[in-house]
C-alpha cells in the first residue's frame, strides 16, 4: 500500500472553539483511543496545555491571546498508517478575520496554503448571520439613503465564501498541486447549543445558504459534520463535577454526515486523511 504524508491545516476564526477542541483531541491522541494516533513529537503544546488543566477541574479556558499561539505542528498516522501533520497555525482567530478584511495574506499564511493537501474549516453558526448584504441587497436599493449605504457590508457568509476564494487562489499560484483543490471538511462547532438540529450539511444549509451551495460547487466530495468538544456549557469559575469525577476526555462528540452522534473526536481527521492527496 502506498503511504503518503499530507499537511492539514486547520482554520478558524475567533470564537468557534479551536483551542477548546485541539485540547479535548491532543487527550484522545494520548490515550490513543481513535482513529488516529501521534507518530512523533508535537511542537508548541503550551496553549493545550493550559486549556486541559483548566477542563481537567471543571472550567472553561479563557479565551487563548494571540500573543500565546505559535504554530503547532501535530504528526499523526491513523489506522490505515496514513500520515499527516496537522497544523495549528499562531493565531486566536483574528488573524483569519483581518485576511478577510484585507483581503491579504501574511507570508507564513502564503507557505502554510502552498504545502496544505487538506483543510479543516471550523464554522460556529451559533454566531454567524446570514442577514441581507451586498449581494442580497444590491447598493442601488439603497440609492438616496447615504446611511444604509455606508452600513451595507458583507454578510458573514459572504465572508467564509470570501475566504475560501482567497485561499484557493493563493493555493492554485503557488504551483504546488495544480488543478487539485485540497480536500475540505467544513466542520460546524458547539453543536450542543443547537436547538433541534438535522444533519450537519442541512443545518448549514439552512442557516448559510450561500455558503453551502458555494462549498457543494466546487468540492464534489466535501463532508460536513458536527462537534461539540465539550457536550456541554462548562463556566470560567463555577467547577463542573461530573468533569472532575470522570474526567474531560468522556465529554465531547461529533456528529456524523447522518447526525449520529460519535464520541470519536479524531474522525473529522481521519476523514481528510481518508480522502485524495
Amino acid at each position: 500500500m502506498e503511504v503518503l504524508d499530507k499537511s492539514i491545516l486547520l482554520i478558524g476564526e475567533s470564537g468557534v472553539g479551536k483551542t477548546h477542541y485541539g485540547a479535548q483531541l491532543l487527550k484522545r491522541l494520548m490515550r490513543e483511543d481513535g482513529r488516529i494516533r501521534m507518530r512523533g513529537a508535537a511542537t508548541n503544546l503550551q496553549p493545550f496545555e493550559a486549556v486541559m488543566a483548566s477542563l481537567d477541574v471543571g472550567l472553561s479556558a479563557d479565551h487563548t491571546a494571540t500573543s500565546v499561539y505559535q504554530e503547532s505542528r501535530w504528526p499523526i498516522v491513523d489506522d490505515q498508517e496514513r500520515k499527516a501533520d496537522l497544523i495549528w497555525p499562531d493565531y486566536g482567530g483574528e488573524q483569519v478575520k483581518k485576511i478577510i478584511d484585507d483581503r491579504r495574506l501574511p507570508r507564513a499564511w502564503l507557505t502554510r496554503i502552498a504545502e496544505s493537501s487538506a483543510w479543516l474549516l471550523m464554522i460556529r453558526l451559533q454566531t454567524a448571520q446570514a442577514a441581507d448584504d451586498v449581494f442580497s441587497r444590491p447598493l442601488t436599493s439603497l440609492k438616496g439613503n447615504s446611511k444604509e449605504a455606508r452600513e451595507a457590508q458583507l454578510s458573514d457568509q459572504a465572508r467564509l465564501i470570501e475566504l475560501l476564494q482567497i485561499l484557493t487562489y493563493a493555493h492554485a499560484t503557488s504551483g504546488r498541486r495544480i488543478g487539485r483543490l485540497p480536500r475540505l471538511v467544513v466542520l460546524l462547532t458547539c453543536w450542543d447549543e443547537m436547538k433541534n438540529p438535522g444533519t450537519p450539511i442541512d443545518v448549514l444549509h439552512e442557516r448559510l445558504p450561500m455558503f453551502s451551495d458555494f462549498v457543494a460547487s466546487n468540492w464534489t466530495d466535501c463532508s460536513v459534520l458536527g462537534l461539540s468538544a465539550l457536550a456541554r456549557s462548562l463556566d470560567r469559575k463555577k467547577p463542573d463535577n461530573d468533569y472532575i469525577a470522570k474526567g474531560s476526555e468522556q465529554f465531547g462528540y461529533v456528529v456524523l454526515e447522518d447526525a449520529v452522534q460519535s464520541p470519536d473526536l479524531t474522525l473529522p481527521i481521519q476523514e481528510l486523511l481518508a480522502g485524495p492527496s
